[in-house]
């Protein structure tokens, strides 16, 4: 067990600049201090690059790409650049709770022989201006370990990522040449597909604390591909289905894709009434 590992904190960004230094202040105000921070640039044609500049920690290692490679590659160059002994990918307008990493990671530090593999907590909902719409988490669920096959099966039958997004979670790096790299072939999953594919190499712990903040937006990559959710959630489904050691059953199927239908009107009524509405 080392005494202070390394996190390798990775914001992959593009056109974030309106949300991104809220993003990086959310890492430097961790109470956890022993990470490095990775911004990946997708070349974006905002003013990213000058306001990265204005910071001054060396924590920060900045890199932008001389071509817009899109999210699932700029995601997968972030898996190829950290350095830590755990990752976190964070979305460059979501946030971190103060505590989020030193929890987390004395979650992970206390599992000496390897058999938790993705420690999570609960997440708020946030708007564009920073303000709380809900959180979310696990319901009737205490802190603690859970089986692997049971947390698949309940995101399985919500139909939707009861893990939350890449921010809410933190895993080992040496998972991730065992794992591979992010599969955006059904984007609204692609953060659930990863978790489950970790979930193959061990258990969940949930800490039921907030971990971090969710923000919507009308420009955000959620929001753009929401409305597709139903069709995303039955090409995920069928694809984990057909590997057997998730054990995902014809029942579990039927009732998430219902599920997924009900979450999929929910969202869209929701958004237009969040930034149309009003």
């Amino acid at each position: 067990m080392m005494l202070n590992p390394l996190v390798s904190v990775c914001i992959p960004t593009y056109r974030g600049a309106a949300f991104l230094a809220k993003t990086i202040d959310s890492v430097l105000s961790q109470t956890y201090p022993h990470f490095e921070v990775w911004i990946l640039d997708d070349n974006s044609p905002d003013n990213t690059q000058t306001l990265v500049a204005h910071y001054s920690d060396s924590r920060i290692k900045y890199i932008r790409n001389t071509q817009n490679l899109g999210p699932e590659a700029n995601w997968n160059r972030c898996l190829e650049l950290a350095q830590g002994k755990y990752f976190k990918l964070l979305p460059h307008d979501d946030l971190l709770a103060a505590d989020c990493l030193k929890e987390q990671v004395a979650v992970l530090e206390k599992d000496r022989t390897g058999e938790i593999a993705l420690v999570f907590g609960s997440r708020q909902i946030i708007d564009p201006d920073g303000r709380v719409l809900m959180t979310r988490g696990l319901t009737r669920m205490q802190p603690g370990r859970i089986e692997r096959r049971m947390l698949i099966k309940r995101c399985i039958r919500a139909g939707t990522n009861l893990i939350g997004e890449p921010g809410n979670g933190l895993f080992r790096h040496e998972l991730i040449k065992r794992v591979g790299s992010y599969d955006a072939s059904h984007p609204y999953l692609v953060d659930l597909d990863y978790w489950f594919r970790i979930l193959v190499h061990g258990d969940a712990y949930y800490t039921s604390t907030q971990t971090s903040a969710f923000r919507v937006s009308p420009g955000s990559w959620s929001v753009e591909i929401g409305d597709k959710q139903h069709r995303d959630f039955k090409g995920f489904i069928d694809k984990f289905q057909s590997d057997k050691r998730f054990q995902i059953s014809r029942i579990d199927r039927m009732i998430g894709l219902a599920k997924a239908r009900l979450n999929t009107l929910a969202r869209a009524l929701f958004y237009r009434y969040l930034f149309f509405g009003k």
